[in-house]
């Protein structure tokens, strides 16, 4: 696996989006007109998508949350390729990423009806925190945050 640090728009990032996006649209329903709002990847600075030789096999990115705390957008990889441990990989690659441009911790939300995302987070140390911004009373959301160990 090869992670490549790009932004939004790469080509391979905008296919692996428009895979989640109908993924996500299945499993929201009638909720994905609001997730969807926030969700744009028009402006992401900061996007790795991970490689198996030239295939795209998986995606994350960083947004701006605050001066200290980086949110992580748009996780994806696809279901042929669910169970190898390339999601934990660009979890790994986006917080060493958030490390070097002194963020000192990262948050995110995900839908409860993604148990294998909600599994993949607490399995990489991120913990439940109350939901934030836009998300602070979506009964669907649930939020994480992880605290970066500084880089020494």
């Amino acid at each position: 696996m090869i992670a490549k640090r790009t932004n939004s728009d790469n080509k391979d990032f905008q296919e692996l989006v428009k895979e989640l996006d109908l993924d996500l649209k299945m499993r929201d329903g009638k909720e994905h007109i609001f997730y969807a709002q926030l969700n744009k990847t028009d402006s992401l600075k900061h996007v790795i998508v991970v490689y198996d030789e030239a295939e795209p096999i998986g995606c994350g990115a960083l947004r701006k949350y605050s001066e200290k705390t980086m949110e992580i957008k748009r996780m994806f990889v696809p279901l042929k390729k669910r169970r190898q441990g390339i999601a934990s990989f660009i979890l790994k690659e986006l917080e060493s990423w958030g490390k070097e441009l002194d963020f000192g911790k990262c948050i995110l939300e995900t839908g409860k009806n993604q148990p294998e995302a909600i599994k993949l987070y607490k399995k990489n140390k991120f913990k439940v925190m109350p939901n934030y911004g836009h998300y602070k009373d979506v009964a669907n959301s649930i939020c994480f945050e992880k605290a970066l160990e500084i880089m020494t």
